[in-house]
């Protein structure tokens, strides 16, 4: 039985924690040291191709021996990496706690002496993982851990990100945290230091005042916001305010350090062995807050109930166990990331196993759509679907509005060759270009591979305008006719990711793609709008859009 299997001749695998995309959780025990511990048995993705499966085993063994390095008291501990069958396993310190985003749904926004012991023992964390050249990438309140005995921990320094999660999901981008990710890098800027600067000061925004810095009707309005929006007042969070404002700064340049956070909250932490989040602790209201008009939310009622989050990391129930031991035995691994991708153009948001929201349940009718005449004022963008930096022949220009933002996407297509995807999405996230450029696509593959693609990503999805020849005078001696075809597609809310707490409306979008052969090279033009506006997505969108694209080269 698996429950028997013994890994590496020690670690015996007592029970499945959890299961997700990248892998499974087991709650095991270590028969040499005679200790529990967590494992994460690393899964290769099926169809995946044996050279890319290679890179994910490597590049977790790299990122294991990168975390190994930290041993801090505020870290979750990583002990080992066994191999069997060339498959690595990752062993790592099993903590019995709560994740701070339930804890703040559970019992409302912390206090000053609760924020000043997160804010240290995060700040703490970092820095230590600074010094090893370690950045975090994912700071949130599902990935801060409350242990029983009141110790803060922050867990998922990147053990097993899946290089090739770029292969999203069917909806383009998968779904992640960005109401905590850094303006510089949802612009498409790197990952830095600053960046875990910035995600600590939303964190203890969103557990001070009970809600996210940011939120959208969709994810990628919640990325406009981040990038062009304002840094919501820290007022709301108290005794915290200037260590909040002070992180959640703009220029990057101008962030709190991790040691000034530390500083600042030196006064307000409790006497040495007092448990701020004592295990008996009952919920209390939400006492409002004087805020801008914009920022204010109804206040969750202390009984009502809100939907399981499973945090980061799998979790299990202990029914003879404490009161805090019985909220769960939380488990040291995540699948979710954030991580930038090179070219000049955005950046990737990988699928996140993210938590619920903190906020309260998201009203379940849809919001009203903005109207297409204001979202069509085009003009000129020049980016690039390059596969590697200096590629030739990656450059393009297209007309789209001037305030539509980029972001960047690398898909593996399973049986084609990859491609590189720039979306330009609307500050609504209502309305989206995407440009895929399958470099070296011809001869091996013809233009009906990619559809068939489509429909494979899109099973349910209903193509509803068959592919027909197009006129293109651009390249007459391309190696295949250029195509156009349509089709809508149905995302169900339950798809849609943790901001849908309970789920709201399913999406549902039309799809107006024209695919051009370039020399060995295939691109797509998709121009994506929702079904309910299709007859005027069509002529104002697609229509107008579409024959602008141009390669540059």
């Amino acid at each position: 039985m698996d429950t028997e299997r013994l890994i590496a001749g020690r670690y015996r695998l007592r029970h499945v924690l959890g299961r997700g995309s990248m892998g499974t959780v087991w709650a095991a025990h270590d028969e040499t040291l005679r200790r529990d511990v967590a494992v994460k048995e690393v899964l290769v993705p099926p169809g995946m191709p044996e050279a890319e499966a290679d890179l994910l085993r490597e590049r977790t063994l790299r990122e294991a021996r990168s975390v190994a390095q930290l041993a801090h008291p505020n870290v979750v501990t990583l002990y080992d990496v066994a191999r069997v069958d060339g498959d690595p396993y990752v062993v790592m310190e099993l903590v019995p706690s709560e994740s701070l985003a339930d804890l703040v749904r559970r019992l409302g926004p912390l206090d000053a002496r609760q924020g000043a012991v997160v804010a240290d023992a995060v700040a703490a964390a970092l820095e230590a993982a600074h010094r090893a050249g370690i950045t975090h990438r994912d700071v949130k309140p599902g990935n801060v851990l409350v242990a029983e005995d009141g110790r803060v921990k922050l867990t998922d320094f990147g053990i097993a990100r899946n290089v090739a999660e770029a292969t999203l999901t069917a909806r383009g981008i998968a779904l992640g945290t960005p109401a905590f990710i850094a303006p510089e890098v949802a612009a498409g800027g790197d990952v830095t230091e600053a960046a875990d600067q910035w995600s600590l000061g939303a964190t203890l925004f969103a557990v001070m005042t009970g809600q996210e810095p940011y939120e959208g009707a969709n994810i990628m309005q919640t990325i406009n916001q981040v990038i062009h929006g304002d840094v919501p007042p820290a007022s709301a969070c108290g005794a915290l305010e200037p260590v909040v404002a002070g992180l959640m700064a703009k220029a990057a340049g101008e962030r709190m350090s991790l040691a000034e956070v530390r500083r600042r909250v030196r006064p307000l932490l409790p006497e040495p062995g007092v448990d701020v989040f004592p295990a008996d602790a009952r919920a209390r209201p939400v006492v409002p807050v004087t805020r801008p008009a914009a920022l204010v939310k109804a206040p969750i009622p202390p009984e009502t109930p809100l939907a399981p989050d499973p945090g980061p990391l799998p979790f299990t129930p202990s029914p003879a166990a404490s009161p805090r031991r019985r909220l769960t035995a939380l488990v040291v691994v995540a699948a979710a990331v954030l991580f930038a991708i090179g070219g000049s153009a955005g950046f990737a948001i990988t699928r996140a196993l993210a938590g619920a929201p903190l906020l309260p349940p998201r009203a379940t009718t849809a919001p009203p759509l903005p109207a297409l005449s204001d979202e069509v004022r085009l003009s000129p963008t020049t980016a690039s679907a390059a596969t590697a930096n200096g590629e030739q022949g990656a450059g393009f220009t297209i007309e789209v509005g001037e305030d539509w933002t980029s972001f960047l996407e690398q898909r593996a297509n399973k049986g084609l060759v990859p491609s590189t995807v720039v979306h330009l999405v609307a500050p609504s996230g209502a309305y989206e270009v995407t440009v895929q450029r399958f470099a070296g696509y011809f001869p091996k593959h013809e233009v009906g591979d990619y559809l068939a693609l489509v429909r494979s990503r899109w099973p349910e999805g209903r193509i509803f305008g068959e592919a027909t020849d197009v006129t293109d005078p651009i390249d007459p001696t391309a190696m295949a006719s250029p195509v156009q075809f349509s089709y809508r597609t149905v995302e169900k809310a339950t798809e849609l990711g943790p901001a849908s707490n309970p789920p709201g409306p399913d999406l549902r979008r039309s799809r107006y793609s024209r695919v051009l052969p370039r020399g060995a090279d295939l691109w797509v033009v998709e121009v994506v709008f929702p079904t309910e506006q299709e007859e005027a997505g069509r002529d104002k969108l697609f229509n107008t859009i579409a024959r602008t694209f141009a390669v540059t080269g």
